[in-house]
Formats: structure tokens, sequence, C-alpha cells
């Protein structure tokens, strides 16, 4: 016998039943996509608030280059009560005279650096660019080795919390990458198709 005929519209593809198959197949997707988003965008806040307070602190340490450093962090440490020679005030002068000793257009230069990459990393996660992602993910982690070595030598909690929300960023950065992948592989497998029976 001979194969019997198609009815109008048989075996052909449904655009409509196609598309709901490919939007109703990921809904709990599409709710975590949009909460990395929002992790993500948080963490671009982040590091333009960081490079605005670098800017900020570079701006007041070059008006007060010309004064003496030392002795207004002295003063300063004296005006809460502290000790010159307990830990953390002992740390500030230490820095603030290494501050005194570096030439003024090296801090200028090392400054804007910094500053430069905060708010590109910034741009690049708000404007969700692949290239932020993977920029802000090894700028994250390449301060982790550092700051174990610190924690090694000096122990003390904020080195702790320092290294802690490092190795966040860098995993909701990685998290966003990996799930960039997993989109690409989804939109590359081809649509389970309806037919049309009417």
């Amino acid at each position: 016998m001979g194969r019997p005929a198609l009815r109008h519209g048989q075996g052909k593809f449904c655009p409509v039943a196609r598309h709901r198959t490919r939007s109703q197949s990921h809904p709990v997707n599409t709710r975590n996509q949009s909460k990395l988003r929002k992790a993500v965008k948080a963490v671009a806040l982040f590091e333009a608030f960081k490079g605005l307070a670098a800017l900020l602190g570079l701006m007041g340490l070059l008006s007060l280059l010309h004064h003496d450093l030392h002795g207004l962090a002295a003063e300063m440490i004296g005006h809460f009560g502290l000790s010159p020679q307990s830990r953390y005030p002992d740390i500030l002068l230490t820095w603030v005279d290494k501050l005194i000793g570096t030439p003024t257009h090296t801090l200028v230069l090392l400054g804007c650096a910094y500053i430069a990459v905060r708010w590109v990393e910034a741009w690049g996660l708000w404007h969700d660019k692949i290239w932020g992602e993977w920029f802000g993910a090894l700028t994250s982690g390449i301060y982790i080795p550092l700051e174990i070595r610190h924690i090694m030598i000096a122990r003390h909690w904020q080195g702790v919390a320092v290294l802690v929300l490092n190795i966040a960023l860098m995993l909701v950065l990685f998290w966003r990458i990996y799930d960039r992948k997993r989109e690409a592989a989804n939109a590359e497998q081809p649509a389970t198709p309806s037919l049309n029976r009417t």
C-alpha cells in the first residue's frame, strides 16, 4: 500500500511551539542568571568605590606632602590615647615613613594606575563585558598569595577578612564566566521540534 498523504501543515515545524519550548524550559536558570547579574553589578559598584576612595586618598596625601606627616600621624595617635609603640600605631608610623621616602611622581603614577584599573574593571563589569569579568577575577586572584603570606607573618582578623572578600569576589566572577559558557552551549543545541497538528 502507498504511504498515507500528509494532512495540510503536518510535518512542518511550528515556530510558536518551538519558541515556547525554549522559553519555558529553563525558568529557574533565568532567575539564577538575574541574581548573578545583580551580584556582578554589586562587584562593579564596589570596585568603583575603591577607585573613588583611592582618588580621594591620593588627593589628600598630595595636599599633606609639604607637612610633617610623621608628626601629624603621631599627634593623631596621641589624640586617640594610643601608644606609638603599640602594634597598629607602629604599623601606621612605619607606612608614613615609607611614604615620606617615596618620590612624589612615583606616588602619583602608582595611585593613578590603581584608580584606572579599578574604574576600567568596574565599567566592564557594569556593562556585562566578559573581558571585565576575566580582568576582575585575575586582579582579585593576584592578591590572594600575598594576603596568605601576610596572614602567616602577621596573624590578625583584618587580613583574614580581606582574603575572604577577595576569594568571594573572584568566585562570583568565575561563576559568571562559567554561566556564559553554559548559555553559549545551550544556544548551540537545536530546539526540540514540535509538529503542527492542525
